[in-house]
């Protein structure tokens, strides 16, 4: 029996995510396109991020999920969890090209994160003429992943609990249509618009609406400062990330520094993780990355023939490494 698993999360790179079966019947009110990789995505983008990572057995259900039913995967936990990674992971074994990366503040709109109109530009630029609109509107992340014909392209919405009130009802919309209306070139009446695309390539858009081919992968991260709306929250595959088990911390470190073999002194390490782990029994806020940092910076990177610390600043450099991420000692 054929394992149904599109994303392993252990394998290399593969062409698999072809084999993915079609969307369920309710899920769009159009016939997605046949899925086809465009011949100029650079494929090898994510491979410093991914190849590291090791997701958990529950990443690697939940990306699935995702993909089978076309809905965005809504990942939750705490800093440093690896939950920006993760899409990083699934970009590169799936070949889907370059993760398109939005990050959310206060200020983030739906609209701004498919489109962004320079009116003023066009206004002064038209003293004499009038310029035409498409050369002064350009799609962002969100129209960008949208846009995509026959192959579904990686999206990360990152924090999108820093947004407003508004904007994950408003991203709802975009999210269960899988389209969206550019009023400015709906207006113009054209079969066809040419526009730059958030990497700068000319792309078209048909009758000024933006319909995808294929429904792009999205990873939404959250560090759960805010609750969403249940009709936000059905729609999307949840995944909460627990930061990983003492047990599990020296396979992560072997494999994000696989490249220094040889100076890993696994009696330091396992003293820098024994160091970690009481912090966090002690609820110390501190993230995985920290850990990592002080394996580079204080075993991996030195060098007795050229580069050394004293026990003194070892200690003072640790101890900095490790400062709790809130709380008054942050």
């Amino acid at each position: 029996m054929t394992d149904w698993k599109i994303f392993t999360g252990k394998d290399q790179p593969h062409d698999r995510l072809s084999q993915l079966p079609k969307s369920p019947p309710w899920r769009f009110s159009w016939t997605p396109k046949p899925l086809a990789r465009p011949e100029d995505l650079d494929l090898d983008k994510e491979a410093t991020r991914a190849e590291p990572f090791l997701p958990s057995k529950e990443m690697v259900i939940a990306v699935n999920a995702a993909l089978y039913l076309r809905r965005p995967l809504l990942i939750t936990g705490k800093p440093g969890t690896g939950k920006s990674t993760l899409i990083a992971k699934v970009a590169y074994e799936l070949r889907m090209g370059p993760v398109i990366r939005w990050p959310i503040s206060s200020r983030s709109t739906v609209r701004g994160g498919v489109y962004e109109y320079d009116a003023v530009g066009r206004l002064q630029a038209g003293k004499n003429k009038e310029p035409p609109v498409e050369s002064y509107l350009k799609l962002g992340p969100l129209g960008t992943a949208l846009l995509a014909e026959a192959w579904p392209r990686p999206l990360l919405i990152d924090e999108i609990d820093k947004s407003d009130l508004d904007f994950a009802n408003d991203l709802l919309n975009v999210i269960e249509e899988g389209e969206y209306e550019i009023p400015e070139l709906h207006r113009l009446g054209k079969p066809k618009a040419f526009v730059r695309d958030f990497f700068g390539k000319s792309v078209s858009i048909q009758q000024g609406r933006i319909r995808c081919g294929q429904f792009p992968f999205v990873v939404m991260t959250s560090n759960q400062e805010r609750e969403f709306p249940p009709p936000f929250l059905r729609r999307c595959v949840r995944l909460n990330i627990a930061p990983p088990l003492k047990s599990e911390l020296t396979d992560i470190i072997r494999s994000h520094l696989r490249q220094h073999p040889d100076v890993l002194r696994m009696e330091e390490i396992e003293a820098l993780i024994n160091d970690f782990d009481r912090r966090r029994q002690e609820n110390q806020e501190v993230a995985t990355d920290q850990l990592l940092n002080a394996v580079f910076l204080t075993v991996a990177m030195p060098d007795l023939a050229e580069r050394s610390f004293s026990k003194e600043e070892l200690a003072i450099l640790r101890e900095n490494l490790f400062r709790q991420l809130s709380g008054p000692a942050a």
